[in-house]
Parts: structure tokens; C-alpha cells; sequence
């Protein structure tokens, strides 16, 4: 059987049509600092690409991978984690470093992903990664939601689908 990849998208961060599959969606910023109004945001919220702090709140950027079933590709969600502030500051120490031997992280899922019923701030572990990589993201092993049932056993062709139309890709 052939997993049908959509053939093109439009970009969530540039806003473009893009040809080629679809095997990401990314979020820019934390659905909590995305929330604020504008200049709210740009008051109280720093932030680059991986790294965001709003007041007392850290969050750091990642993938989320799903297995697509048949294939050796994944649909990756480009997520934020919530993190405490050690672990914030384990990361920005490591930020340049290879830290894909570091033991994995805590964290809270930062974005509500569609699709996925109750997925903000589902509880995650991060495992840091090489300095070209953004941090992976892994649901805990107890965890029994839809999201952490296909990350550990992947997605079909159907179900890839439904997440397309999940976040507005036809």
C-alpha cells in the first residue's frame, strides 16, 4: 500500500503555498504568548524561534514526531514545552552543545495541537539534541491519550488525513 503524502501546503509560520508533502506543522510561539494582544505580547514576552519567556514562564521549542505507517517518515509537530526555569537554563547552556546524552526532561505540552483532545499541557519529556536539531518531544510512557497511542505506534494513511483537514490542509 502507498501512504499518499499531500502534494503541497500553506506555510503556518511564512503564511505561502509551499509544493511537497506535508510532514510538519510548526507553531511560533506558545498558544499562551500567542494569545496576548500584540503589543501585550511584545511588552511582557521574549522570544526567538526556540525560546520564549513570558514574566516567570519558560518554554523552549521542539518536535513532536508522529510515525507515518509504511513509510520511514514522520509527521512532526513543531511544538513549545513548557519548562522550569532549571531546565530553561540546562537547555540555554547546551543550546550550542550536543546534548543528546543528557537524560530526558520534563515538560508541558505548550500548544493545543488539532486533532488531539485535551493536548495542552499534557505532561512530555524532552531529550535534548545535537546543536543543528531542536530537542525532541515524547510522550511519557503512563500516557494512554490519542497522541501518545500514535507516537508509539504511528499513524495511517486515514488518520494522516484527518490531521491535514485538522489544521486547515487540503
Amino acid at each position: 500500500m502507498r501512504f499518499d503524502l499531500a502534494d503541497h501546503f500553506l506555510c503556518s509560520i511564512c503564511g505561502k503555498e509551499h509544493q511537497g508533502p506535508v510532514t510538519d506543522w510548526a507553531y511560533k510561539l506558545p498558544d499562551a504568548v500567542w494569545a496576548l494582544p500584540d503589543e501585550e505580547r511584545a511588552e511582557k514576552a521574549k522570544f526567538t524561534e526556540d525560546l520564549c519567556q513570558l514574566g516567570e514562564r519558560y518554554f523552549i521549542r521542539g518536535i513532536l514526531p508522529i510515525p507515518l505507517i509504511g513509510t520511514s517518515d514522520d509527521f512532526a509537530w513543531g511544538a513549545w514545552a513548557e519548562v522550569k526555569w532549571p531546565i530553561f537554563q540546562q537547555y540555554l547552556k547546551l543550546f550550542d552543545k550536543d546534548g543528546s546524552a543528557e537524560p530526558r526532561v520534563e515538560g508541558l505540552l505548550a500548544n493545543k495541537l488539532p486533532g488531539y483532545a485535551n493536548s495542552i499541557a499534557m505532561p512530555i519529556l524532552i531529550q535534548f539534541e545535537d546543536p543543528k536539531s531542536r530537542p525532541s518531544m515524547h510522550c511519557r510512557a503512563e500516557d494512554k491519550s490519542r497522541l501518545a497511542r500514535e507516537q508509539r505506534a504511528g499513524i495511517d494513511q486515514a488518520r494522516y488525513h484527518e490531521i491535514l483537514e485538522a489544521i486547515s490542509i487540503r
